[in-house]
């Protein structure tokens, strides 16, 4: 029987125990504190200036429409925000009421065939009711619908809001043989530039993905939603290997 454990041409039969981890420096403990804390302060603090900008813009809006008299700041040693984003709400809630009969429909007709008269204004005007009236429809479906396109190349794609299908004098110009959509691609970080384009409804693929969820994964670029990153990616595949049958 040998004297030792070992053989010279073998390994131990016992290996050495792992070392133990080594800890962290204070200098790394540190930064990952630092990083944790500017995760958790980040975004809340950006929210807080956004709301508190919104505020403040909307009172700077409505404080010289309203009288004096009905502001709180008059009557209080501080200034209360806020004040005119609440008298906004209550005028824009009472001018829908008057739209929604019979004189209050009447003067608006009044009123839009004044500005019928204004070469510049009309055009301006019809064209920022329909962007509204597009928007905010609770029946439409536009930029409600959301699908991928291979831009900017074949094989690259690139996810799209589904608008409106083309006008008449747009789609008689079109392929006959084709069925078109038109679409939106925005850019990213920000979404409110991008493409608006027609392409035939067969190179549109539409995903199951929400207008709030798509915006979020163009604004982050790719960094929030992962996985529907991954979804995407894998329906880019699909519709890359039906494509190519």
């Amino acid at each position: 029987m040998p004297s030792d454990l070992h053989s010279p041409d073998s390994q131990p039969i016992f290996p050495p125990p792992h070392a133990p981890p080594k800890q962290a420096g204070l200098f790394a403990r540190l930064r990952n504190w630092f990083l944790a804390g500017l995760v958790i302060a980040g975004p809340l603090a950006v929210t807080i200036w956004l709301v508190w900008w919104f505020v403040n813009t909307v009172d700077q809006w409505v404080k010289p429409l309203v009288p004096p008299s009905l502001w709180p700041d008059v009557y209080l040693p501080v200034r209360v925000p806020g004040t005119g984003v609440l008298l906004a709400i209550m005028g824009l809630v009472l001018l829908g009421f008057l739209a929604t009969n019979i004189a209050g429909r009447t003067l608006l007709t009044l009123g839009e065939g004044m500005l019928d008269g204004m070469p510049i204004v009309r055009g301006l005007y019809r064209s920022v009711k329909q962007i509204f009236e597009t928007i905010f429809s609770q029946s439409g479906t536009s930029f409600r619908r959301i699908g991928l396109v291979q831009y900017p190349a074949p094989g690259m794609w690139s996810i799209v809001f589904i608008s409106t299908p083309p006008i008449a004098q747009i789609n008689e110009v079109l392929p006959q043989s084709e069925t078109y959509l038109s679409v939106f691609l925005p850019c990213s970080p920000n979404p409110t530039t991008g493409f608006y384009f027609y392409l035939p409804a067969r190179e549109v693929v539409e995903i199951n993905l929400t207008p709030d969820d798509a915006a979020k994964l163009i604004m982050s670029a790719g960094l929030i939603l992962p996985e529907e990153q991954a979804k995407l990616a894998a329906l880019a595949s699909a519709a890359s290997t039906g494509a190519s049958k």
